[in-house]
């Protein structure tokens, strides 16, 4: 559960200062090289499931299926690096090749939420 929490506050700090960033130094950068609804996508993604990130947290002290929420938790971070990573990395370098990857992260997004119900189905 701390470990999560603790996950979870770093990446919030990160999709803050990453939202501000590209909001700001980065703006001008991003709508010249056509990338600036790719990194808020990133962003947006970021910020969702940092959140879910804090819920599973929560949840795992008042569920008995701790393993599905701790496989969840992970899938969701995963899904941050891969997805949100991935947009953050296309949008500042152009290498088009880091698209390919976004999807990864989506899938592992989509593996925490599943998780995320069974554990509570099960518990």
């Amino acid at each position: 559960m701390k470990l999560f929490l603790m996950l979870a506050g770093v990446s919030g700090f990160l999709f803050v200062a990453l939202g501000a960033f590209g909001a700001h130094a980065l703006n001008d950068k991003l709508e010249a090289m056509g990338y600036k609804a790719t990194f808020e996508t990133g962003v947006q993604y970021h910020m969702v499931h940092t959140l879910a990130l804090v819920a599973v947290a929560i949840l795992m002290s008042h569920l008995s299926t701790t393993g599905l929420l701790t496989a969840s938790g992970w899938a969701f971070i995963v899904g941050i690096i891969l997805f949100s990573g991935s947009l953050y990395t296309l949008s500042l370098t152009g290498i088009r090749i880091f698209g390919a990857i976004t999807p990864l992260g989506g899938v592992a997004f989509l593996a925490g939420w599943i998780l995320l119900v069974v554990a509570a189905v099960m518990d």
